[in-house]
């Protein structure tokens, strides 16, 4: 166990930050304003807000600054055109300033993401020894890691620098493996972590949707 966390209640030092900054241009379409759950459930940006203040104390929108989120605290790529790695390193800027030691990362398009997903990664987070700078799934039988699902420590800003300067965007790349604490998962319970990209996506969870 983290002695520097030990007894804290988990995310009570961590914000949230729903990453809503891309263009859908896969998907043709505005995917945070989607509403797969009907039109009288929140649009997928609302309901992941939702999830992430259900949570933490504080939580923040990612996004461009030609497209803000009217109705949510905003925080805005300091550059642009490098994706999700743009808003998660605003998020962990925004953190830092506001004494947060850690920011809870949330793609908008995870229609079937849960609370109890999310107190599980905080968990995780909570108990992990010291040094860890990126909590995180990770699919068993592929080695994927779910950096769109996960808890990246403040102190892990000087690597966004460093990956910044050298032009790597990828989230995965940026924390070593050995500073990462992973959770693992199989295949069968990979139905949180379904993200809508393109058209098929979206069609595959209406039907999902209508079969539950």
């Amino acid at each position: 166990m983290n002695p520097e966390r030990d007894g804290q209640t988990p995310g009570n030092d961590v914000a949230g930050v729903v990453l809503a900054g891309g263009l859908s241009s896969r998907l043709g379409q505005e995917k945070a304003l989607l509403r797969v759950h009907g039109q009288e459930h929140p649009d997928l940006l609302r309901r992941t807000h939702n999830l992430l203040t259900a949570l933490l104390p504080r939580c923040w929108v990612a996004c461009r600054p030609d497209r803000p989120r009217p109705g949510y605290d905003c925080i805005f790529d300091q550059v642009e055109g490098l994706g999700p790695f743009s808003g998660v390193h605003a998020a962990l800027r925004a953190a830092a300033e506001r004494g947060f030691a850690a920011v809870l990362a949330l793609s908008c398009d995870l229609p079937f993401m849960d609370e109890a997903t999310l107190r599980r990664l905080l968990t995780a987070r909570e108990t992990a020894p010291a040094g860890r700078l990126l909590t995180t799934f990770c699919q068993r039988e592929t080695g994927f890691i779910e950096a769109l699902t996960a808890v990246y420590e403040v102190a892990a800003l000087p690597l966004f620098d460093a990956a910044l300067a050298h032009g790597e965007r990828k989230l995965s790349r940026i924390i070593p493996q050995e500073r990462q604490e992973r959770i693992f998962y199989s295949q069968t319970e990979a139905l949180p972590f379904f993200n809508i990209n393109y058209p098929a996506d979206l069609e595959l969870v209406r039907r999902l949707l209508a079969a539950l």
